[in-house]
């Protein structure tokens, strides 16, 4: 194995020795736990992007939406007309004029007018939908240089949550079946973006308002505002199926050492955690599969003679100099890495395909989510790259089963997911597991179709497996400039607003 380099961000910290009631532990892999009382994944935008719509309909007092990005020109359904489903811009106006008592705020990330799909004069200039007193759109310019802030946060009525990795913006409506040229997946300008595979989080009850208190903060920091986050009920959307009732979540946090100094690092050891806990599977849906730590926990776990089989569904292409030069060629050396390690065969990763005419078409995966076993499931925005760890804004949601009803439901929607990516009813998926007892000869017997998962077979063993020169100044773990520095240039922020 190689040794670590310069370029090589530090493992998060251990654990403490103390023993834990679970997996969660306060102040260590979680920001709070708190109850749900019902929680639904939603798989793909245009499930999401309907359940949203029927939630905001149903707000009385307070959205709240917290972005990497945000395009008040999409349509959240595809399904009916634009006057009964209206771009959301006009959707949110519509809202606060017809309830004297509702109030839309939006933060979106300040870069995201250059690096953002958006209209960059959407978010810098707005448009009619903004000109209402209770609507404020803000650009949140309170993080470290390079930084992003990265979270997928909707709150409604201090109620209910959505959270994940799905960004309201362009480029991001898909369904299940992934259509190659689906002329649905259009961009405002007209031209077509190829099929995009994500998953979503709602809940209801004391984690929604944990959620929500976190959202206001997060706008109170950026605006120097305080918002209403008084709690009042929200009906379950009609479209959304409920996975789980009576849930304890977890909520993990990556908040960098930027100004006030208050920190977080949670999600990156929720992300550990999970993965030193699997007995038998380990499932993971990746945009990116870059980050050090968790090549150092998946190459020790798939050494041990009796450690859990790892799969992961990663995407294929990299888009821009950045991610070609940096995630790309990082998550090729960690395949590597982890294939040299891989000595009693437990280990594949895919890109899921859709038939393309000649060719394989590639699904884009923009989820990040983890799975482990039976019993541990993880939703939320942080990327396995290095800047989740210590560098960007990032909220994971996560729960533990409690009881063979919740583990029935996390194994039934590992399987769903991977007979969708498959191209096979769900329940073939569950007869092959529950026979070979393998997620790696369940996926062997059954993909067999034009739709399936490709392996990276062009990877091979040989070759580097440290990260490539310069991971640490394009993907880093922290940010470049001191805390006191950085703390002192948020002081001159906040005395600029005081005054």
């Amino acid at each position: 194995m190689d040794k670590p380099t310069a370029d090589s961000p530090p493992l998060p910290a251990s654990a403490p020795e103390a023993p834990r009631d679970g997996t969660f532990e306060r102040g260590w892999n979680c920001w709070k736990t708190a109850v749900a009382d019902r929680v639904g994944v939603l798989v793909h935008g245009a499930d999401y992007f309907a359940a949203l719509e029927t939630a905001l309909r149903s707000a009385r007092r307070s959205i709240l939406i917290v972005g990497w990005d945000f395009d008040p020109r999409i349509r959240l359904r595809l399904d009916v007309s634009e006057d009964e489903s209206p771009p959301l811009g006009r959707l949110l106006r519509q809202l606060v004029e017809e309830r004297p008592e509702l109030e839309v705020r939006v933060l979106v990330w300040s870069s995201a007018v250059a690096h953002g799909p958006s209209g960059p004069a959407e978010l810098l200039i707005g448009t009619e939908w903004q000109q209402h007193p209770r609507i404020s759109l803000r650009l949140d310019t309170t993080h470290p240089l390079y930084a992003a802030h990265h979270q997928k946060i909707v709150a409604i009525d201090g109620a209910f949550a959505f959270t994940g990795g799905i960004d309201l913006t362009l480029d991001r409506w898909d369904t299940e079946e992934h259509r190659h040229g689906d002329p649905r997946r259009k961009t405002t300008g007209g031209s077509l973006y190829g099929p995009i595979h994500d998953v979503q989080m709602a809940f209801d009850g004391e984690a929604a308002r944990a959620v929500s208190d976190h959202a206001c903060w997060r706008w109170k920091k950026g605006t120097g505002e305080t918002p209403d986050c008084t709690p009042s009920p929200v009906p379950w959307p009609e479209s959304a199926r409920v996975h789980f009732t009576d849930t304890t979540l977890a909520i993990a946090r990556t908040v960098p050492d930027w100004g006030d100094g208050r920190s977080a690092h949670e999600a990156a050891r929720l992300t550990e955690d999970m993965l030193w806990a699997a007995e038998r599977t380990i499932y993971i849906e990746a945009q990116y599969f870059a980050a050090t730590f968790v090549g150092d926990v998946l190459e020790r776990r798939l050494s041990e003679p009796d450690g859990p089989e790892v799969i992961a569904i990663v995407s294929l292409a990299s888009h821009g100099f950045i991610e070609r030069q940096v995630m790309g060629r990082n998550r090729d050396r960690m395949i590597r890495r982890l294939r040299r390690a891989d000595r009693h065969g437990r280990f594949r990763i895919y890109n899921p395909v859709v038939p393309g005419g000649d060719t394989d078409c590639s699904v884009l995966i923009h989820s990040k989510l983890i799975i482990a076993d039976d019993r541990l499931l993880r939703i939320g925005s942080s990327n396995l790259n290095n800047r989740s760890v210590g560098l960007d804004t990032e909220l994971d949601v996560a729960l533990e089963a409690r009881d063979e009803a919740d583990r029935a439901a996390v194994a039934s929607l590992r399987n769903h997911l991977l007979a969708e990516h498959l191209g096979v009813p769900g329940a073939a998926v569950e007869a092959a597991f529950a026979e070979t007892g393998s997620l790696v000869k369940t996926i062997e017997r059954l993909n067999t179709g034009a739709r399936g998962l490709r392996s990276f077979d062009a990877i091979r063993t040989r070759g580097s497996t440290k990260p490539v020169p310069g991971t640490s100044l394009l993907d880093p773990a922290r940010p470049f400039e001191p805390p006191w520095l950085l703390r002192r240039r948020d002081q001159r922020i906040t005395r600029r607003r005081d005054a």
